[in-house]
């Protein structure tokens, strides 16, 4: 192809102390200016990154901690850095880690930062495509490029530009025209996953998920249009570690749509606890759920104790916070007369129960055991008689069906969808048309907290 030379790029390639630049520092940084043919400048420098490096990192680069002892800091080579790079298309071999990590080492030092990028990975699989691997040792390698000193940044910015080079020279159908165009997201997709994959992406609500090179989910997530969520984990310039991690490890991306927003949270919790996602790190952690459990002590009376859940106990009521269990509790023993003792909310002196004269006598044995067990049993029983089953009927997917979360007996049961003609009758043939999933705290929340703030949306089925 006949090159246009008005267009300069910055071939770059950095070494780093680790995967993601808002805690990691640049060892290494190497710019080739090239107009299309030759390489008009060259900046190059080892850099100190003010942090140790990691031994992994040291082997796979050879450079040390002494290495980059009297190496210049970064903030002082900025400016010719700032210089070189602005004004030029910024290319390299999966650009969005190296432009991440420079464009926040410039700020920090008090520049900005604002190219065009194009990255070596993607350009390679469009205009050389069928290679087994893509890194840049196995491709230059199949390519017959050398890289003398692979992993340092002269040696594999050396063999970017000659990489490139060979890319401007098959670019048969102008790809790199049209991945520079204003429109193109080519700039910020993630280098592995082939772009049929975005723009397959609905813009409705529902659950996506991140791929490895293996297929395997390493990350779910939900949101209210899928499309427009998806893009924004590629393409804002953010240096966390999770944006570099999706970056670096996706190779495909699927998704389910769902109907309302409740729906595709209810989905995501679901999926994470089934697959617990290498990269999803909250709702990982184990729920400590809380319990009122019941039992008799050795004078024959009925217990209740608030604790937390145990395996092999089952508790007659569960619940997220201890605050909300002494609450629960507080209004059994008001409205049952239990006796405060009894039920471990007062341990010491006179029981108020029957200062107040609502405890009969329990704890000092003034009451038989057999009257006040009664009482705590209603107790227990108006805890799961309170328990309702309801539906949150909402619009479905097409024009002729309507959403449905089902809570049954007070807990989440599962969501489907129902033809908007069907007759609310049988409440067993109406589970029969609903997916079941399993509850977990975070759902039962969520859904009894969704029914409180749209009443309007709710349908109480008969007992």
């Amino acid at each position: 192809m006949v090159h246009d030379h008005t267009t300069m790029y910055a071939i770059v390639d950095i070494e780093t102390t680790g995967g993601y630049a808002s805690a990691n520092g640049i060892t290494e940084i190497c710019i080739h200016i090239f107009d299309g043919e030759t390489i008009v400048n060259t900046f190059h420098s080892l850099i100190n990154p003010l942090q140790p490096i990691p031994r992994y990192i040291q082997a796979m680069t050879g450079i040390t901690d002494e290495m980059v002892e009297d190496a210049p800091v970064f903030e002082t080579v900025a400016e010719k850095v700032h210089e070189l790079l602005q004004d030029k298309i910024f290319v390299a071999h999966n650009v969005n880690f190296d432009y991440s990590f420079i464009k926040a080492h410039l700020e920090a030092a008090g520049y900005s930062l604002q190219t065009k990028k194009l990255c070596t990975v993607r350009l390679s699989r469009k205009i050389i495509p069928g290679h087994s691997s893509y890194s840049l040792g196995n491709l230059c390698h199949s390519l017959g490029i050398t890289i003398n000193d692979r992993h340092r940044a002269s040696g594999d910015a050396a063999a970017t530009v000659m990489l490139f080079h060979l890319l401007l020279k098959n670019d048969k159908d102008k790809f790199i025209v049209k991945s520079l165009g204003r429109s193109s997201k080519e700039q910020v997709l993630p280098p592995n996953v082939p772009r049929e994959h975005f723009e397959q992406l609905p813009y409705t609500p529902g659950v996506y998920y991140f791929h490895n090179e293996k297929g395997k989910i390493i990350y779910v997530g939900k949101a209210k249009n899928i499309r427009y969520r998806v893009n924004s984990h590629f393409s804002n310039n953010s240096a966390s570690r999770q944006r570099q991690n999706f970056l670096r490890h996706t190779y495909a991306i699927s998704y389910q749509s769902c109907a309302t927003e409740l729906m595709a949270q209810i989905l995501e919790s679901t999926e994470i606890k089934k697959l617990w996602p290498v990269f999803n790190y909250s709702q990982k952690n184990a729920e400590n759920v809380y319990g009122i459990f019941l039992y008799e002590d050795q004078n024959g009376y009925h217990r209740l104790a608030i604790e937390r859940n145990k395996k092999q106990l089952r508790p007659v009521h569960t619940f997220h916070y201890l605050t909300d269990g002494h609450a629960i509790l507080r209004k059994l023993i008001k409205e049952y007369n239990l006796c405060p003792k009894l039920c471990f909310l007062q341990t010491l002196g006179e029981c108020e129960g029957k200062r107040e004269h609502y405890c009969h006598g329990a704890c000092e044995q003034e009451e038989p055991s057999s009257v006040y067990n009664e009482r705590v049993l209603a107790a227990i029983h108006s805890l799961t008689e309170a328990q309702a089953s309801y539906m949150i009927i909402d619009h479905g997917l097409g024009p002729s069906e309507k959403s449905c979360v089902l809570v049954w007996n007070g807990k989440f049961y599962g969501m489907g969808y129902l033809p908007t003609d069907m007759p609310f009758t049988q409440a067993e043939e109406l589970k029969e048309m609903i997916t079941p999933y399993k509850e977990n705290l975070f759902i039962r929340n969520l859904v009894s907290s969704y029914a409180e703030r749209f009443p309007e949306k709710v349908k109480f089925l008969p007992d």
